[in-house]
């Protein structure tokens, strides 16, 4: 099933006037894991000055001095990567938070409210507000329509200006690092902007995009609530809500990415499921993870749920070196439906030097009973048909695809990723175009601290046995596209 193409300002900022280790991506992987130093001075008892006074030192940590405190505990591995310039400095996975990881990055807006009348509280509440304004443009060579770079994406309108998306959290993450007591955690996670066209969910709010085909609009991509049992082996967290699709490389949420675009791989499979995961960590090299949910990108009270299940486990190896996640992302009896895929995916991450590493990820999906496109049957709106064979009313809809990512690291601030992508969309179904595909993307990554991000990069794409882009008149497209991610 194809996917349609993708917080704003004022909500982002609107929880500054109420106040006077890790981001977790949204795949529940540490993104930018290097936390804010203290101000050398006594704080300001101006709220918006220690704003400021934040940035000022997550800009120019010369100023202050280098902290003596110890690292905080640690129950895993040491990390294989530096974050950033990544978006993760350990091998990632979803469904739940990094068990045995501790909560140690503070962003600015926090900063500021710790340093308030009130910031004890705050620290012992454990509850973080945080997020980020995100936006970017492209230049094209497809300008034949609104979406004409699709099946490229995000940025699936070309020659243009775009505001991604806008997001704030709120959440609390349970303490996964002690081995004494229960804790818990939750977040709910709300994306504003374009972006909303990929992470809509049907039956969540999914009027803005499935019947009015808004260009922008707002989504509560993650709201779920998270139990901590530490005697579980040696941690078990069970995740209950709607939560992002467990594998993948890359994710939702901006910062959780290599690249300003996804790969076409990534565009066209499962977002995000609402249900219940349970990840157990086995030992701090292995973790198990199993779920049940109603489906993919649908409620489960919509007509489109269907009981379905999720099986991952995660394997790290070679010192730490190398990680394998393979994953039943979605399994059930893949009647046709919204979204419901079939995914069973294996991903493949490698530490080759202390500067260069390499992520693989490859799947295999399907859909039965899809309409075909000459025939009487409508599909599900939103969704496309299959080019199923000559008298057929359904089919069988199967694709599959391989992404590749290498990555070198230049500094603790700047890195270089190369990507090669390849999609074979055997019925259509998925670009509503029957072709196979490959992209080859060339990006430069650069931080200014640990708060802002700029992110160029040159893609070239090809669609082998259709004019798939350009709305259907090119078989080529190349993007010339930055964005720039400010976190708060």
């Amino acid at each position: 099933m194809k996917k349609l193409p993708v917080l704003d300002f004022a909500l982002a900022f609107s929880v500054l006037p109420l106040c006077s280790h890790s981001l977790q991506a949204q795949q529940a992987n540490t993104a930018p894991s290097i936390a804010l130093s203290s101000a050398a001075h006594a704080p300001s008892p101006h709220f918006l000055k220690r704003l400021f006074e934040a940035y000022s030192v997550d800009w120019h940590p010369s100023r202050v001095p280098p902290s003596t405190d110890p690292a905080p505990p640690r129950r895993l591995p040491d990390s294989p990567l530096d974050a950033p310039p990544f978006p993760a400095a350990d091998w990632t996975y979803g469904g739940a938070p990094v068990i045995g990881e501790p909560d140690t990055t503070v962003y600015p807006l926090m900063s500021a409210i710790y340093q308030g009348p009130s910031g004890d509280a705050w620290k012992r509440s454990h509850v973080k507000i945080y997020g980020w304004l995100n936006g970017g443009f492209d230049v094209s060579s497809s300008n034949k329509g609104e979406f004409a770079n699709a099946p490229a994406s995000y940025y699936v309108k070309p020659n243009t200006v775009t505001a991604d998306q806008q997001v704030l959290f709120i959440e609390r993450l349970p303490d996964s690092v002690q081995t004494t007591h229960f804790d818990w955690g939750f977040r709910i996670a709300q994306v504003y902007g374009q972006d909303y066209r990929y992470t809509t969910a049907k039956g969540i709010l999914s009027q803005q995009l499935l019947q009015k085909n808004n260009l922008y609009g707002y989504d509560p991509v993650m709201v779920y609530a998270d139990l901590y049992f530490p005697h579980v082996a040696q941690g078990l967290n069970i995740r209950m809500g709607r939560y992002v699709s467990l594998p993948d490389i890359e994710a939702q949420l901006s910062p959780n990415n290599y690249t300003y675009s996804h790969s076409l791989l990534y565009t066209v499979d499962p977002f995000t499921q609402t249900g219940i995961v349970g990840t157990v960590r086995l030992k701090p090299t292995v973790l198990l993870q199993l779920g049940f949910s109603g489906g993919n990108d649908v409620a489960p009270w919509t007509k489109d749920a269907s009981p379905t299940l999720t099986a991952c486990v995660s394997i790290t190896f070679r010192n730490g070196n190398d990680n394998l996640y393979p994953c039943i992302n979605s399994l059930n009896a893949g009647k046709y439906a919204y979204n419901n895929l079939q995914m069973f995916v294996n991903t493949w991450y490698h530490k080759i030097s202390p500067t260069w590493h390499t992520d693989t990820e490859a799947y295999y999906m399907y859909e039965r009973g899809v309409p075909s496109i000459t025939g009487s049957v409508t599909p599900e709106t939103g969704a496309n048909p299959a080019y199923c064979s000559p008298g057929e009313q359904r089919c069988f809809a199967p694709e599959w695809a391989f992404v590749n990512y290498v990555e070198h690291e230049f500094s603790k601030r700047s890195s270089m990723t190369l990507r090669t992508d390849f999609l074979n969309d055997l019925r259509g179904q998925r670009t509503g175009y029957q072709t196979k595909y490959s992209e080859f993307l060339a990006g430069y990554n650069f931080w200014i601290g640990t708060t802002v991000t700029l992110r160029p990069e040159l893609r070239y794409e090809h669609a082998y046995d259709a004019k798939a882009y350009d709305n259907g008149t090119k078989q080529n497209q190349g993007v010339l596209a930055a964005d720039v991610i400010y976190h708060f």
